[in-house]
């Protein structure tokens, strides 16, 4: 059976926390091994939206049919992007968030024209 959660974050410095704990209360929901991978992902893409976006809230948008399988989507009223892979040297801070969204998730995109992100993450197969 799948569930979905939608939540509205207020834009301000708390966004990734709420965030965060948008995705505890999914519970056994979510495995355990793979939580820490979605509140990170998560975060980033919340932090992107409350330094880039536009006005109000944003969006976070999860969905499961089972614990080692999900969608996440995070939407916000911005004017949209196209994202680009960081070309920065790795000491430099700042830009890891797509990168770790692609290096953490199984697929990801985003909605052409606007800033709405999403990625799935799908270890049912792994022995780990």
């Amino acid at each position: 059976m799948s569930t979905t959660v939608s939540v509205d974050i207020p834009r301000d410095p708390t966004a990734p926390r709420e965030a965060r704990r948008a995705v505890e209360r999914m519970g056994d929901r979510i495995a355990p091994d793979i939580a820490p991978d979605v509140k990170l992902l998560v975060s980033e893409l919340i932090t992107n939206s409350v330094k880039y976006g536009g006005e109000g809230a944003v969006t976070l948008k999860l969905e499961t049919d089972e614990p080692r399988r999900l969608r996440v989507e995070v939407v916000d009223q911005g004017a949209g992007f196209v994202p680009v892979a960081r070309n920065r040297p790795a000491t430099e801070v700042g830009g890891w968030g797509l990168h770790l969204v692609q290096t953490l998730s199984n697929r990801w995109g985003v909605y052409e024209g606007s800033t709405h992100v999403w990625f799935e993450i799908d270890r049912r197969g792994d022995d780990a």
